[in-house]
């Protein structure tokens, strides 16, 4: 699984902790931190480079253009 956080670090906290916890639980994770500035590439951009991310980014857009999408309350994911 792969997540990108973008975030000021003003802004990190107890509870950001706490939902990558949630999120990657009982596995082992790799945290890499970069300014922003320093990415020298979009998000979008970087996920399109590989094959496997730009299929399924594809695939998401197709879905949504046939109105195929689904509301998901994140505060019951919790």
């Amino acid at each position: 699984m792969y997540t990108l956080y973008k975030i000021n670090a003003d802004d990190l906290n107890e509870n950001f902790i706490a939902s990558i916890k949630a999120q990657f639980q009982h596995k082992d994770i790799e945290i890499a931190i970069c300014e922003t500035a320093e990415t020298g590439q979009d998000e979008t951009d970087y996920l399109l480079t590989h094959p496997a991310n730009k299929a399924r980014l594809l695939e998401a857009l197709d879905n949504v253009k046939k109105g195929h999408c689904v509301t998901v309350d994140l505060d019951s994911l919790s």
